[in-house]
């Protein structure tokens, strides 16, 4: 009998703890300060997570393709992506390097011829004419094997050039030729990306581009992330159709290219505003409100009308003065007039 009485006691007790604090009792709050700070008033921009190096690497050779790397390939900057044939090509350079092989041999005798002239020259057992006739040849032959070392040299070139390299670290994300294609000059076959050199690319209105200036750090928002990343660079070019800017900024974060995510521009001057903690509004059907505590720790609701905020604060304009403290924790249900139990922030 006892032990059901202490029961019922107990939950009686429990169940009139917050009728007490409905019924004027103490209610536990956190509390916060209303303060002036400079803010800026702010609006959002679409952006878009691109890769400062993104190329599409193209054949600078004809023929038939005889690799290509699958797309996600990672690879580093000198490595092969892609190979086209170059056996015609090889079999040239055979071909030119015999004609070099000749044309150092007809040099090589005309040389010997004119130094033997010239020395006959000497006991006048050679004619003027014949030292300047070999002199003739020889310089026509040095001319000819300059013309082949500069035609073997194209060939190699070219030869070269069958290796299609990666002129960045990068990942392999397009493949737009298969092996086994025949490809012409100038046709792409491979799209390379480096994920890790990223920056976002945004376009605001022409009005606000007084109010950026290369080197700020903007707000990066993505989700529910918010980074923040220095501004390198401002296009002020717009047209007649699109009266935008445009914003580049560096970022440091694991984002695929091609993310959308929004930039937080300024829109006007730097200003002095008063300012409250988010969590200080109270929306109710009249209005905007705050609870502000007095000295003898009762709450006086006050309306207010809202501004610009950054972060966690938000101007705020109404019978609210700097240092005034306000609830940031239980005043959802507080009634104006109540007394209130300050806890530890």
């Amino acid at each position: 009998m006892m032990k059901s009485f202490l029961t019922a006691l107990i939950l009686a007790c429990w169940m009139s703890a917050p009728v007490l604090a409905q019924g004027g009792g103490a209610s536990p709050v956190k509390l916060g300060e209303a303060r002036l700070t400079a803010m800026t008033p702010t609006m959002q921009v679409a952006g878009t997570v691109v890769s400062r190096s993104d190329a599409f690497l193209s054949a600078e050779v004809e023929g038939r393709l005889i690799s290509v790397a699958d797309v996600g390939s990672r690879v580093e900057a000198g490595d092969i992506v892609a190979r086209i044939e170059d056996t015609r090509l090889r079999l040239q350079a055979e071909e030119l390097e015999a004609e070099k092989t000749r044309a150092e041999a007809s040099l090589r005798f005309l040389e010997a011829e004119l130094r033997r002239f010239e020395q006959l020259a000497e006991t006048n057992l050679a004619a003027a004419s014949q030292i300047d006739q070999t002199r003739s040849e020889r310089d026509i032959a040095e001319s000819n094997l300059a013309v082949v070392n500069s035609r073997l040299n194209q060939v190699q070139d070219q030869i070269d050039r069958t290796l299609i390299e990666a002129p960045f670290p990068g990942v392999v994300a397009e493949r737009l030729s298969q092996a086994g294609e025949r490809v012409a000059v100038g046709t792409r076959v491979v799209r390379l990306v480096n994920p890790q050199d990223l920056e976002v690319v945004a376009r605001a209105p022409l009005d606000y581009y007084r109010y950026v200036r290369p080197g700020d750090e903007l707000a990066v928002t993505q989700g529910d992330d918010i980074l923040v990343a220095p501004l390198r660079t401002v296009v002020s070019v717009g047209s007649e159709q699109r009266h935008v800017f445009e914003l580049r900024l560096d970022i440091d974060a694991p984002l695929p290219v091609g993310q959308t995510v929004r930039v937080t521009i300024p829109t006007a001057d730097v200003r002095q505003v008063l300012a409250v903690p988010r969590d200080a509004l109270v929306l109710r059907g009249d209005g905007i409100a705050v609870f502000i505590v007095d000295e003898d720790n009762t709450a006086r609701r006050i309306r207010v009308t809202t501004g610009i905020g950054q972060g966690e604060w938000i101007e705020v304009s109404g019978p609210i003065q700097e240092g005034d403290r306000v609830i940031v924790r239980g005043n959802e249900r507080l009634r104006p007039g109540q007394s209130v139990s300050i806890q530890e922030s």
